[in-house]
């Protein structure tokens, strides 16, 4: 199993007291992607929402990632989401954003598209629409365009329902041979089948415990053999994130959760993503989940809901991800933790526990691009 960081551009409440904690937000995130790259971990995700108030400012990832291209030797960078639907992006702005970060990170860029947060986000682009299923239908009318777009001397062209381009050399063409990884953002356990059918990796960004997703790691593993790909390459690949801390002794790690507004971040969560499940009884916004204690936090753990604890407490939780299917774990840090204990996270998970489940120094996608 590999492991990545996720960032987002979350404020949370800090901009109540802080005139600063936007841009502070935004530079704390470079510093744990560069650490994390320094420290052995494998990805960092970023980003690409809009309107979402507190939940995350991190609007624009592709100038975000560009700066770490520059800023990092070996992490790979993924967008987490570049967002293709076409009145959001235009899909040829898209393609030319994936190659020119593969050319600036040198073949380290990986290319996760999805379909926006909910209603409150997608609304901004497309007044009007009271369906949210729309939005499938005009990724899937773009998905596939991509690699033709990067592969072809001269992209043929499209005319679509919802999108069209004559033919055009689009440019620059990725770097080296084929074209970067592709993936997909799946809030349901369809979505993870289909995104298998179609050879793409999944990034996995509303999980639940291990035991609850064993299954749906199961059925992406089964389907993803027989899949069409729609890219180049299969990526036969599962992300799940979510939140790690860990400190020197269980009892600093405890301590730093209850302290670190967690409740806050899924109160936002279900603030935004309408189209996410709701678990039966939570809070509808405004209200927010209580405040955690150092009981809760306690129970967080022992329910597989959180991964939190000394070094070797970590590890035996990471395993469990490794167990149920996951390729890889990645940690959404910035939830309220401070920067130095979310700093310290990633230094601790970088020596005791990557060097003890990651043992390929080999990227999983870079073997996938090159036909290894």
């Amino acid at each position: 199993m590999e492991f990545g960081v996720f960032v987002q551009g979350y404020v949370g409440k800090r901009a109540e007291t802080d005139p600063l904690a936007e841009h502070k937000a935004l530079m704390e995130e470079t510093e744990y992607v560069i650490q994390a790259d320094k420290s052995g971990f494998k990805y960092a995700w970023a980003s690409e929402h809009h309107f979402l108030d507190e939940y995350s400012h991190l609007s624009a990832n592709d100038v975000f990632l560009g700066y770490l291209a520059h800023a990092t030797e070996r992490i790979h960078l993924g967008s987490g989401i570049f967002n293709p639907l076409a009145p959001v992006n235009h899909p040829v702005k898209v393609a030319e954003k994936v190659a020119m970060l593969d050319h600036l990170s040198e073949g380290r860029f990986e290319f996760g598209s999805g379909r926006g947060a909910g209603s409150h986000e997608i609304l901004g682009f497309m007044p009007g629409v009271t369906d949210m299923n729309h939005t499938k239908e005009i990724w899937e009318e773009t998905i596939a365009e991509f690699p033709r777009m990067w592969l072809q001397d001269e992209y043929a062209g499209f005319q679509g329902k919802h999108w069209s381009l004559p033919p055009r050399k689009v440019l620059p063409k990725p770097y080296g041979g084929s074209h970067p990884a592709m993936w997909y953002a799946a809030g349901s356990p369809p979505s993870y089948a289909m995104a298998a059918k179609k050879g793409l990796g999944v990034l996995g960004f509303s999980v639940q415990k291990v035991s609850d997703m064993e299954w749906v790691l199961e059925q992406y593993k089964t389907a993803i053999v027989d899949a069409e790909p729609v890219g180049d390459f299969v990526n036969d690949n599962v992300m799940v994130t979510t939140t790690a801390i860990c400190a020197p002794t269980h009892e600093e790690a405890v301590r730093i959760a209850a302290n670190g507004q967690l409740h806050y971040l899924p109160s936002l969560v279900f603030r935004y993503h309408d189209t996410f499940p709701r678990p039966e009884g939570f809070p509808v916004w405004p209200e927010t989940l209580p405040e955690y204690t150092e009981e809760l936090v306690e129970v967080l753990i022992e329910e597989e809901l959180l991964i939190c604890g000394d070094p070797d407490e970590v590890l035996t939780q990471c395993k469990r991800w490794e167990q149920a299917g996951a390729d890889q774990l990645s940690f959404g840090l910035p939830v309220g933790v401070p920067k130095d204990e979310t700093l310290q996270t990633i230094r601790l998970v970088g020596e005791h526990v990557i060097p003890k489940i990651d043992t390929d120094p080999v990227h999983r996608t870079s073997r996938f691009r090159k036909g290894v």
